[in-house]
Formats: C-alpha cells, structure tokens, sequence
C-alpha cells in the first residue's frame, strides 16, 4: 500500500479531531517534534519499522518518550497506530499532518536554492515572490547548493523557477552543439 495513502487518512483525522478540540496548535508543536526527532535519530524509525520488535515494546518507546512532552490526543493516536502495526508510518503520518495543517492554514511551501546565503533582503523578496505567484502565505526554505555557481533556484510545489548561472550555461552549451552559429548552405 502506498505510504501517502495510509498516512492522509490518520493526519486528516487528527488534524480535523484536534481542531475541534482546540489542541490543534499543540498537536501541530507535537508533530514538528516527532518529526525533529526521527531526523534526528534515525535508529527510532529502524525501531518503528522493525517486525521484531514487539508492539508492546514500541508502545513502551513512544511512552517513555514523548509523555508529558506530546499533548494526550497526539500519544493516543500514536498508541493507536502501533496497536494496529501502522507504527513503520508514523513519520508519514507526521509529514502529512504538517502538509495538511499548512493547506488548511493557507501557507505556502518554497524552496530557494542559491549558492551562497540569502540575505535577509533577498529572503524577503523571495517570500514577496511566492506569495505574487501563489496567493498564499508563504514559508521559504533556503538551501546551498554552491554547484549552481549563481543565481538561484525556486520551486513552489511542481513549479520552478530555474535563475542559475549553472542552467545558463548549459543551455549556452547545449546551444554551441547544436551548430545553429554556422550558416548551413
């Protein structure tokens, strides 16, 4: 079964559930830390994803972990979906919740690549960009990628805005081979 199909499922019905509750901030603080966790530690989602491990013995893992940290809605979930052998899909679930809670909020996720830090000008020129082409709110991750050379590069969902000096002279490049500068006669 694909991972977004069992995890859209569990995220809609947390983020629905906590909404009506008014918990739906703390359970959103929650997620951002399972997800902070299991990048942290990646030995935790081998143990999630392990058919060895008893479900008992996770339930004690995820307990001894997050209570008192987590609010009582989102470890009950989390006890829920270990009891039902869903545990290997708890970080999917995680991300789709974020995914979903920044849908219902109207934000919009971007991604900026340069190759070299932004500053903060740029950043907010950036966060002016999508926000023009998305309508939305926006939320800007900045990455380095220093092969680019210059310039930058923007992705907004499946969109992307391709500034670098690297894309550029690949084209002037591509452009060279194709001999389309000698008259042909």
């Amino acid at each position: 079964m694909h991972q977004s199909r069992i995890a859209s499922p569990y995220a809609k019905s947390l983020l629905l559930f906590a909404g009506e509750r008014g918990v739906l901030e703390q359970v959103k603080n929650d997620m951002n830390l399972f997800i902070k966790v299991c990048s942290e530690n990646h030995i935790l989602l081998h143990v999630f994803k392990n058919p060895i491990i008893s479900q008992d013995k996770k339930e004690k893992i995820l307990t001894s972990l997050f209570k008192g940290r987590f609010n009582d809605m989102t470890l009950s979930l989390f006890k829920i979906i270990n009891r039902k052998n869903r545990d290997a899909y708890l970080l999917d679930i995680a991300l789709e919740f974020e995914h979903q809670y920044k849908a219902l909020k109207g934000i919009q996720e971007a991604e900026v690549t340069s190759a070299y830090t932004l500053t903060t000008e740029q950043k907010q020129a950036f966060v002016g960009m999508v926000e023009n082409i998305s309508g939305k709110k926006a939320e800007l991750k900045e990455k380095i990628d220093e092969s680019i050379i210059g310039g930058f590069i923007l992705r907004i969902e499946d969109r992307q805005v391709d500034e670098s000096i690297k894309s550029k002279l690949e084209k002037l490049k591509s452009n060279f081979k194709d001999n389309s500068y000698i008259s042909k006669f």
